[in-house]
């Protein structure tokens, strides 16, 4: 099974793979580190026949695209519509929120202050796996 991780915070994509170990999600871990690579990623995947994503966890504040863009992105291209998006942001704006869900994303989380609490999101994100 493979995971689409678009976030530019080096931390929080180990904060992220850890949380995921630790609740024994068993994945590639894909790592896009701006809001282009990430549209990029999502437009060549498929064409060498590469298993998509079962799920992308996607930052709204990138460099060069936001993660509005990806996401919009995503839902255009037939592949990804379906994919499930969990938008883990530090913004907490009920604005941010709506937003993301007209779009199409299937989850928004907090980014959360403490550790415990971040590796709690692993639990989150294996439900969604199924």
């Amino acid at each position: 099974m493979a995971i689409l991780l678009v976030e530019d915070n080096p931390g929080d994509v180990v904060l992220i793979r850890e949380s995921l170990e630790e609740h024994k999600v068993n994945c590639h871990l894909f790592v896009a580190d701006d809001g282009e690579k990430a549209i990029q990623f999502i437009d060549e995947l498929g064409a060498d026949g590469d298993p998509f994503p079962a799920l992308v966890i996607l930052d709204l504040n990138l460099p060069k695209r936001s993660g509005r863009e990806v996401l919009r992105r995503m839902r255009q291209n037939t592949n990804w519509a379906s994919t499930p998006a969990v938008i883990l942001s530090s913004s907490g704006a009920l604005k941010d929120q709506e937003e993301t869900a007209r779009l199409g994303a299937s989850k928004y989380i907090r980014k959360p202050s403490n550790l415990e609490a971040f590796m709690e999101i692993g639990g989150v994100l294996k439900t969604m796996l199924g």
